[in-house]
Order: C-alpha cells, then sequence, then structure tokens
C-alpha cells in the first residue's frame, strides 16, 4: 500500500471500503485528485490476485461545510444512480456512506473515468465543436426524469441559484463589485416573474471543468454534490458565464443555439438567470479572474444579460 496527496483516507477506511465491495485479496495505492472546500477527492488503485486493476474514487465530504439541509454526499449519490440509470455517462455509483462508519467522514465511493478537462484558451480552435457537444449532454442531462421522493435528495434550483437574494440584504461581496448592486436589484425584482415551464433535472455546476472529454468526446459530467431541479436556464446561464470569462463569447452563442434545438424549447427567461449567475464570480473574484481578460468577459456578459432582461416587453 502507497499514498500520495494531502487529506488522505486512512488505509484502514479503504480497506473497510473495498471488503464493502468484496475485493479481497488485493493490494491499493491512494493518490489525490482535485477536490472543492467541501470534500477531499482521492483515487485508490487496486491490484488484484489474477493481475487486473480496479480504480475506484473516494470522495469525502465535511457536513461542516453544507448548506442548512442539504447534504451534499447523499444529494451526489442520488443524482448518480438516476443519471447512470439514463445512461448518462457520469461515474458510476458504488457505495454510499451516510455517517463516515467506513470512510472516515460521509461520503461516496464511485468508479473511476478516464478523461481530462479541455483547456478552453489552450484550444481555442476548437470552441465551436466542444460547446456544441456540452450542449448536446446538458440537454440530455435536462431530460432526467425524477419523482417527488427524489426531490428530498436534491437542491430546489429555483430558490438556491439566487440565495443572494434570500434574506432581503444586499451582501458584502456584491456592495464591493461594480455592478453588484444592479445585479442584486434586477435579480431581486424579477425572481419567480418568469415564464411557467416543466422543472428539469439540473447540475447547477455546469462548466468546462466539471466535463471531463477523452478521444474528443465526454468521457463523464461530473461533480454532482448540488444537482437540483428547477428551470433549465439556471446550467445554461451559468454554462455560458464561463465562456464568456474564458475570452470565449462566441462559444457562448453555439452553446445556447446548439442547446435550444437539442432540447425542444427556447429559454426566453435566460437574461435573468445570467444575472443570477453572476453573484458567483462576485464572492471570490481573485479566484475567478486569474487574468485581465477574464474579468473583461465577466463584464460584458452581465451588460448583455442586463440589456436584454430590461428591454424585454
Amino acid at each position: 500500500m502507497s499514498q500520495q496527496g494531502a487529506n488522505l483516507p486512512s488505509v484502514a477506511s479503504v480497506s473497510a471500503v473495498l471488503d464493502a465491495l468484496g475485493l479481497d485479496n488485493r493490494t491499493f495505492s491512494i493518490h489525490s485528485l482535485p477536490s472543492t472546500f467541501s470534500n477531499f477527492t482521492h483515487l485508490v488503485n487496486v491490484e488484484l490476485p489474477d493481475g487486473s486493476t480496479r480504480r475506484i474514487v473516494l470522495r469525502r465530504y465535511n457536513p461542516a461545510n453544507y448548506d442548512a439541509g442539504h447534504n451534499k454526499h447523499q444529494c451526489e449519490f442520488h443524482a448518480l444512480k438516476l443519471l447512470h440509470k439514463q445512461g448518462i455517462p457520469v461515474p458510476t455509483p458504488l457505495l454510499l456512506d451516510e455517517t463516515g462508519e467506513l470512510l472516515g467522514l460521509p461520503g461516496i465511493v464511485t468508479e473511476y473515468v478516464e478523461g481530462t478537462p479541455i483547456d478552453l484558451p489552450a484550444d481555442a480552435t476548437r470552441w465551436g465543436e466542444v460547446a456544441a457537444k456540452a450542449a448536446r449532454m446538458l440537454a440530455r442531462i435536462h431530460q432526467t426524469p425524477f419523482s417527488e421522493a427524489d426531490k428530498r435528495y436534491l437542491m430546489d434550483d429555483d430558490v438556491e441559484v439566487a440565495w443572494f437574494i434570500k434574506d432581503g440584504v444586499i451582501p458584502d461581496y456584491m456592495r464591493a463589485d461594480r455592478d453588484g448592486l444592479l445585479v442584486w436589484h434586477l435579480v431581486n425584482d424579477h425572481w419567480g416573474r418568469w415564464t411557467p415551464t416543466e422543472p428539469r433535472f439540473a447540475h447547477t455546476d455546469y462548466w468546462s471543468g466539471n466535463i471531463l472529454w477523452r478521444a474528443d468526446e465526454i468521457s463523464a459530467v461530473v461533480d454532482w454534490e448540488e444537482a437540483g431541479y428547477g428551470h433549465p436556464a439556471a446550467d445554461v446561464a451559468y454554462c455560458r458565464m464561463g465562456y464568456f470569462i474564458e475570452g470565449l463569447p462566441e462559444a457562448a452563442e453555439t452553446f445556447l443555439r446548439v442547446y435550444e434545438a437539442a432540447a425542444g424549447w427556447t429559454l426566453t427567461d435566460l437574461p435573468l438567470f445570467e444575472l443570477a449567475a453572476s453573484a458567483r464570480p462576485m464572492t471570490d473574484p481573485t479566484d475567478w479572474f486569474a487574468y485581465p481578460y477574464m474579468e473583461e468577459g465577466f463584464r460584458r456578459f452581465i451588460a448583455g444579460a442586463r440589456e436584454k432582461l430590461t428591454s424585454a416587453p
């Protein structure tokens, strides 16, 4: 057994997981994978007696970083089951540790999927193909059926994507942003006043960093800890904002055009959801805007959404 990286799960935890999966008489190594402030993610390479290798992923969550009433490990595991059943390329869910009895923290275990995110600036000549495939994948995701019973595990995106207006007080980070007051007031004034539409299954954090590619095709969509249901424009808006920030507004337009064609509907209330999406980078602009062109693209995104929203009849 060997280990690499920080915040590693214990050897005993990994052994217990492998026992639960029926993987006996094996050796294994543990490696860190990209994670977020709310979870620790690790790859476990398992060498089996017959000489084959099995690779699984452990995602352990810190309940101290959970939003009230939202258990991210349960949400992600349940979402993966729904998506896997529909044939959406996601990591296969293997095990849910509700309490942390096996993993030390509440968490999930999935199969490992080969693939890497595309570096958009380095692959700018391919933006049309990339955006179109990402759009078609999102349209498929939004067709995933879910029941009333499923909702207890998922986020209500029609509430959560506008978290910053919940208490009626403008957050300090929005006061500090040059467009923050404008965004807050427009979203607060218009939220919920959209054309009635069927709620759709949603990723809630759909952007290029959560889409893995292999051989020019999407191998998996990952990071489902905030999976939800609600207006489909929320996912579209967030992904389009990412393209603008990366300096690829043409990709954002292609994404929208291909998404609407694949989904079979027009997102008439998209500008409102784009303004709601723009609050996220305001929480930590130094983390979002590594280069000046990124903030320039972000401001262009806000200006376009504002113009469309305020000029609508």
